[in-house]
């Protein structure tokens, strides 16, 4: 499990999960084996290597990323740590939460990191983590660490900088201090992309995507989707990753912010600034372009309210046939608009002021709004929104149905929950979602049926019990075991 929702098109499915079933996942065989503290709040998803050799001996390894600018590599069987490393420079603090409530009370690393087993000598995980120095000077950095030993890797880490030009024919340069990177990291061909975010809507900020070559660190591109803009558009996605299809295209949402009306010869808008948007994102020859968008047709009002689409994070679907019998390349997004939008990933209908030209639109669907990626296993797509039920939608000849085919009892309060899914091929098929209350709670459902919940942590009382909730979390699932990020520990979750 090296990425963010277990692989490229963000399905958050490990297909290969043979020791979990819907049999004995339940309070009487499974349960909290362990909670590890670490030293500040995780709001990374963990990774996980199987098979693992550090200091001559093997480990299934979890490695877990804090906001006190740290990151451990954990004995996923007995929670030993088998290294942990600061991401501090001498005399370096975390940052503080800037006058922002939504990453508190400390910032350091954010995002998920990615992992390439195959990197270096021994493998290397990439992360970006920010600090403030003596001088109250703030950083972003970009690290790559040695799997085995935390050890910094090619010369690193990589200041971030960067600036594009505006249209007025000036400069909008990147300020380290004006953004964290919140949005899963993306590792491919060879390329490590990172995307920014505001603290909260305070500006001046716009929407930062760059590029650098995963073998030596080097900045290699620089797009800004709000190059004009001190208000946006940021990407956060509720720490959802870009998704990335087989051509190397990028797909992500972006928040509220800046977006022209007025459209150029190529249906774009005229000064770039792409607030409210589903982006596809060209990397051919090196460079970052938009190469397609869909914009919804009430942007404005929606930036002006603070309803935006890039709360939540963008899922591309596997290749469907339609009733047609034309296969179709989907992407799905959900925002705070409680609709859920189904995009052409080969037409995806740019803006249209008369109406949203979008493939499927689900109005109301999930009406409490969406701050999470859904999750995708056997044709059927689980979001679970703020203040609501997970549910499950059935894809249907290349449609969802509007109606779901089930959902839980269970009402998720805010910010919802980003579920993943565990199964043996198309069997023994679970649903896991966090619940983000005091304490925290992880269930448990069967994928084909949400009505039949197989566990919660609070069934044994307070043998399961992991501390409090922690909002974004999303739960990885290998060779048995869950483990989930909390407050102040990663929780490891197992058979008994």
């Amino acid at each position: 499990m090296t990425t963010y929702k277990n692989n490229l098109s963000r399905s958050g499915l490990n297909p290969t999960e043979s020791k979990l079933t819907t049999s004995n996942v339940n309070s009487s065989s499974f349960g909290l084996l362990r909670n590890v503290a670490v030293d500040g709040k995780v709001d990374a998803q963990p990774l996980y290597l199987s098979q693992l050799s550090i200091s001559g001996a093997t480990h299934n390894v979890v490695f877990v990323a804090t906001e006190h600018d740290s990151v451990y590599a954990l004995d996923a069987n007995s929670g030993a740590t088998l290294w942990h490393v600061s991401l501090l420079k001498s005399a370096e603090n975390t940052s503080g939460s800037l006058g922002c409530d939504q990453v508190i009370p400390e910032i350091g690393v954010t995002s998920t990191p990615v992992i390439d087993r195959s990197a270096g000598a021994h493998g290397a995980i990439y992360l970006v983590a920010m600090s403030l120095d003596a001088s109250s000077h703030y950083h972003q950095r970009l690290h790559a660490l040695d799997l085995t030993t935390g050890a910094e890797l090619l010369g690193g880490p990589t200041e971030i900088v960067a600036s594009v030009a505006t249209a007025a024919g000036g400069s909008n340069v990147f300020a380290p201090s004006q953004y964290e990177e919140r949005a899963a990291l993306l590792l491919s061909n060879g390329s490590i992309y990172l995307s920014f975010t505001s603290h909260c809507d305070i500006p001046p900020y716009s929407g930062w995507i760059m590029s650098y070559a995963q073998s030596t660190l080097a900045q290699t591109a620089v797009l800004n989707v709000g190059p004009n803009s001190n208000n946006g558009p940021a990407i956060w996605m509720s720490g959802g990753g870009p998704a990335v299809d087989t051509a190397g295209n990028i797909y992500l949402l972006t928040a509220n912010g800046a977006f022209e009306t007025t459209l150029n010869a190529q249906g774009f808008p005229n000064q770039g600034d792409f607030g409210n948007s589903f982006l596809k994102i060209s990397s051919s020859g090196g460079a970052l372009s938009v190469a397609d968008y869909f914009t919804l047709t009430n942007t404005l009002a929606l930036s002006t309210a603070d309803q935006d689409l890039g709360s939540g994070g963008a899922l591309l679907l596997p290749d469907v046939m339609d009733s047609s019998n034309t296969v179709q390349h989907l992407v799905v997004g959900a925002g705070k608009d409680g609709n859920i939008y189904l995009v052409n990933r080969d037409s995806m209908g740019k803006f249209s002021a008369s109406g949203n030209k979008i493939y499927q639109q689900l109005s109301g669907a999930l009406p409490g709004g969406v701050w999470a990626t859904p999750a995708f296993f056997n044709n059927t797509l689980y979001y679970a929104d703020n203040g609501g039920s997970l549910k499950a939608f059935a894809l249907v000849n290349a449609k969802l149905n509007a109606t779901p085919q089930s959902q839980s009892a269970v009402q998720f309060t805010y910010p919802g929950s980003a579920p993943a899914v565990s199964a043996n091929g198309a069997a023994n098929g679970i649903v896991w979602a966090h619940e983000n209350t005091n304490p925290g709670v992880l269930h448990a459902y069967d994928a084909a049926n949400l009505t039949r919940e197989l566990y919660n942590s609070k069934q044994a009382g307070s043998r399961d019990q992991f501390g409090a909730g922690n909002k974004y979390i999303t739960p990885t699932i290998a060779d048995g075991q869950v483990f989930l990020g909390t407050t102040n520990s990663v929780a490891i979750f197992g058979l008994l």
